[in-house]
């Protein structure tokens, strides 16, 4: 058994790997307000992979991450519209049944787990070539 580190602990040590630009340099995300306290509302930016109908395009993507992160996952909504299977087409969320990451959670992914996740989503057989909405329209 491991210690658990406390919830602010985890996402300061996301912030600053979001703001730094470590990781995956096809998706970044922070605060979506510098003054959340909370820390609790974020902005994840994903670029499009190459080779499909999401090729070119930057998802602004919102993620709610609970009193309970990381032990729960966060609630991660597409703020511009996109057609892909794990994605309510009404209001942008992203379907915990549909998309494995949010419904296996486990404490060890971060919001980066997430965004990669879902660019690679786009990517799959079943989301790569669907039609997609016009750029700049969103939920």
């Amino acid at each position: 058994m491991h210690a658990q580190v406390p919830r602010n602990f985890r996402l300061l040590d996301e912030l600053e790997k979001g703001e730094k630009g470590l990781g995956d340099p096809n998706v970044s995300y922070g605060l979506e307000r510098g003054d959340d306290n909370t820390l609790s509302n974020w902005m994840g930016m994903i670029q499009g992979p190459p080779g499909g109908s999401h090729e070119g395009r930057l998802y602004s993507v919102s993620i709610h991450c609970g009193p309970n992160y990381p032990q729960e996952a966060p609630r991660v909504r597409f703020v511009c519209r996109i057609n892909m299977n794990c994605v309510n087409q009404n209001n942008g969320n992203v379907d915990p049944h549909a998309f494995r990451i949010i419904g296996n959670w486990n404490p060890t992914y971060s919001m980066e787990t997430i965004l990669v996740e879902l660019r690679k989503e786009m990517n799959s057989a079943a989301n790569k070539r669907l039609p997609q909405p016009p750029e700049g329209s969103n939920y």
